[in-house]
């Protein structure tokens, strides 16, 4: 067995290898391999999943070799349903801008910008032809793209699928030929897609990309698969405390998987922990404290994990209160004895700290708001300059008055 094969840069935090001889022959073979990654730019922001592939892109990008990441531009005025039931949204130009450069900043936190490469689907796509793109749909059958899932789930149930769609995954496979990528990476969704790249070279004469599909992390929920859309996302961004918070809030039976796939904890180490947690001798928050812990070590820093750490054992474990509280004006009326009557509702809608007014009933209803450590059932309430919201697990605010 070759030191690649048994490396944990071909074995850990991999689903699937295509094909994994080909890729340890690449490897071994002293080559600068142009490693692709394509980036839909549908939503600026990354999370924990995405870093689940982008921490294997660095892991390669430290063995020598390129990274060649591919922004869709051109894929996302199309929309691609990625295994959805639905076709995404059609962005504009400005979007997808708007949206790149904040991925891009997000994208650096992981991989080595130094050793990253950015191209633009616009680069040959705005220079092809109806003969070219004719050609390019002449490469391949409705037979071929009927076998992904959600195009045969769609077809089968009777649910449209336009021809824009079926077009998603050509494209796709093209930007494979265009840069002459040597491995892409994806999540085990796109594996239709990389293996329409892989063929499509060879069809156009190029070595066939080799595939490493990592996987798919799964959310806050602990049953789908992370994504904003379904709202169980942890930001790589995000702030520190909320960070840590989300991490804690996972089910137990994620903590494995994460520490795995997003954290750089020993192989030898987390075989004890899973022994541990499977034979119940640990308590499963101790090893999620340091999961947390490790997450926001790598996003925000040593200090900042440690900050972290203490606040959720202050706040949540002593059940105290944040030290640092943002304060949000509310307006209001006096009621003497220095208590204020207010509603609470348009302040929180304004500053995101409850999505609707539907959720914030809904927070009510569950007993999921406080004031001053009191649950409170109606967005109505008495209160003094100085009081304390607490708004589900994570968020709290002071109150000060509008003047």
């Amino acid at each position: 067995m070759t030191d690649f094969e048994s490396s944990s840069t071909l074995r850990r935090g991999v689903a699937e290898t295509i094909v994994e001889q080909e890729l340890i022959r690449l490897l071994e073979s002293g080559k600068t391999l142009k490693l692709k990654q394509g980036f839909d730019p549908s939503s600026p922001d990354i999370h924990l999943g995405h870093a689940v592939g982008l921490r294997k892109l660095r892991q390669f990008q430290e063995l020598g070799h390129k990274v060649i990441l591919v922004v869709g531009d051109w894929t996302a005025r199309i929309g691609d349903p990625s295994g959805q039931s639905s076709t995404r949204p059609m962005l504009s130009q400005e979007e997808i801008q708007a949206n790149a450069k904040t991925y891009l900043s997000q994208f650096y936190k992981v991989v080595d910008k130094d050793k990253t490469e950015v191209r633009w689907q616009s680069e040959w796509y705005d220079k092809f032809t109806l003969d070219e793109v004719i050609q390019l749909t002449s490469k391949f059958t409705i037979a071929q793209l009927l076998a992904r899932d959600d195009f045969n789930r769609r077809y089968s149930s009777g649910n449209p699928i336009s021809l824009t769609e079926m077009l998603y995954p050509l494209l796709q496979a093209y930007d494979s030929v265009a840069i002459q990528a040597d491995v892409e990476f994806g999540g085990t969704d796109q594996k239709f897609n990389c293996l329409l790249g892989r063929e499509l070279q060879q069809v156009m004469g190029q070595p066939p990309q080799q595939i490493l599909l990592v996987p798919l992390l799964v959310g806050t929920d602990g049953s789908q698969k992370m994504s904003k859309s379904l709202d169980n996302q942890i930001g790589i961004d995000e702030p520190h405390r909320e960070m840590y918070g989300k991490v804690m809030s996972i089910p137990d039976s994620a903590i494995i998987d994460y520490l795995e796939l997003v954290t750089d904890v020993p192989n030898e180490e987390i075989a004890s922990f899973r022994s541990q947690l499977g034979t119940h001798s640990v308590n499963p928050m101790v090893v999620k404290k340091r999961l947390a812990y490790e997450i926001v070590r790598q996003f925000h820093g040593k200090h900042t994990a440690d900050e972290a750490e203490q606040e959720f054992t202050r706040v949540f474990q002593r059940r105290g209160i944040p030290e640092q509280i943002p304060e949000y004006a509310f307006a209001a009326t006096y009621a003497g004895d220095e208590m204020y009557h207010l509603d609470i509702a348009p302040t929180l809608l304004q500053q995101g700290l409850v999505k609707s007014k539907s959720e914030l009933k809904r927070l009510l209803a569950q007993g999921a708001i406080e004031l001053d450590g009191c649950k409170i059932s109606g967005s109505i309430i008495s209160a003094h300059p100085g009081s304390i919201l607490k708004i589900g697990k994570l968020n709290y605010v002071r109150i000060t008055i509008e003047r």
